[in-house]
């Protein structure tokens, strides 16, 4: 296929981070290959996909349209008519921007425009980040022609004949973070001479993480670990207090390729993206799952890992009976290490974007 051709791709996924990154890296590709094509964004309005893919140099137009809560809610009375709203729109501008593909990445954005795409003939395909399936992709699995997909056994949702195994985006400036360590220790100003440790909870930060790690760095200093400690900028005021020599806290870190590089032992929350980052960064890794997402998904993504003996993980429940004991079986232990190391960094899919836009092309050419 020519660089030449001109396509026009009508991409939606939004809600979360973890659904706009991929669509953006998606996006991305296709314009590397096809730089003459015309995009189109589609997401939720007033979420974040609205600032992002702007951000990202792509145009967004925004559906009245949001996920149906869980518990007894007023909100779900209007879901029906912003359901019919966003059908009947997302008509309109399938009907305008005549797309050659449609991509979703989940998220409620994509289940309406997806669904009118495809009945409209449009090839379609989705990309599913976690190893429990959505709401949305569940509903879009029997209408789109495929399925891309980050984890073994997904046929338990969708049609078996559908699915590709491609992995999640990431970033490619993980691929070989260890050649950076002797400019990542200076970076963070920590001592070569010691364990390192990083915990990243996400963003905004995670609440339970960050009382775990507060509550720990007398347990820590005793240990001789260094802490690069990602708290998030909702908690930065209450934690900024407490860096010093060995611990070094931060609202947001710019640098993920260097504090990756720092770390011998990493805690993570298990959101999609983050894990498929970890699975390429080949670091002994102890998740500790949010359970407050929908279907539970982080603690799925965590188990998938560890069954394979790839990672660690601690329900947050658990925490105070049983982490130091399991945070002192990876940090002395340097077989444990290895074995870790090595069985996570063979899940990595380093060209999960290029496989993706491979499945996208077989569709344009069908």
């Amino acid at each position: 296929m020519s660089k030449d051709q001109t396509y026009r791709f009508i991409i939606s996924g939004g809600g979360t981070g973890g659904h706009i990154y991929p669509a953006i890296a998606i996006a991305n590709e296709l314009k590397a290959r096809y730089p003459k094509s015309e995009f189109l964004f589609v997401g939720a309005k007033d979420r974040m996909e609205m600032e992002k893919v702007p951000q990202a140099g792509y145009e967004i137009v925004g559906l009245w349209i949001s996920g149906i809560q869980r518990s007894l809610n007023l909100k779900n009375l209007m879901f029906p008519f912003k359901l019919l709203s966003s059908l009947w729109k997302s008509k309109a501008i399938i009907r305008k921007f005549k797309p050659d593909a449609a991509i979703g990445t989940g998220g409620y954005a994509s289940a309406p425009l997806l669904r009118v795409a495809s009945k409209k003939g449009v090839p379609s395909l989705i990309q599913e980040q976690n190893s429990h399936a959505g709401i949305t992709n569940k509903w879009l699995s029997g209408r789109v022609q495929k399925i891309c997909t980050a984890y073994d056994g997904m046929d338990r949702f969708f049609p078996s004949n559908k699915i590709v195994l491609t992995g999640n985006p990431v970033r490619q400036d993980l691929l070989d973070v260890s050649s950076n360590r002797e400019e990542a220790l200076p970076f963070f100003e920590l001592n070569p001479e010691k364990k390192t440790l990083l915990v990243i909870g996400g963003s905004l930060g995670a609440g339970k993480i960050n009382e775990l790690i507060h509550g720990k760095l007398s347990y820590f200093e005793a240990n001789n670990v260094q802490v690069i400690w990602q708290c998030g900028k909702y908690y930065f005021e209450r934690y900024k207090q407490y860096t010093n020599d060995h611990v070094k806290v931060h609202a947001f870190l710019n640098r993920m390729d260097l504090a990756y590089a720092a770390a011998d032992v990493i805690i993570s929350r298990a959101g999609a993206l983050s894990v498929s980052e970890l699975c390429l960064v080949g670091k002994p890794v102890l998740f500790i799952p949010s359970p407050n997402v929908s279907e539970d998904h982080q603690t799925k993504n965590a188990q998938a890992i560890v069954g394979k003996e790839a990672a660690l993980m601690l329900k947050e429940n658990d925490l105070e009976a049983q982490f130091e004991m399991t945070f002192s079986k990876v940090l002395n232990d340097a077989e444990k290490q290895r074995l870790l190391s090595e069985n996570i960094k063979k899940l990595a899919k380093p060209d999960a974007t290029k496989d993706i836009v491979a499945e996208i092309e077989k569709l344009l050419q069908a």
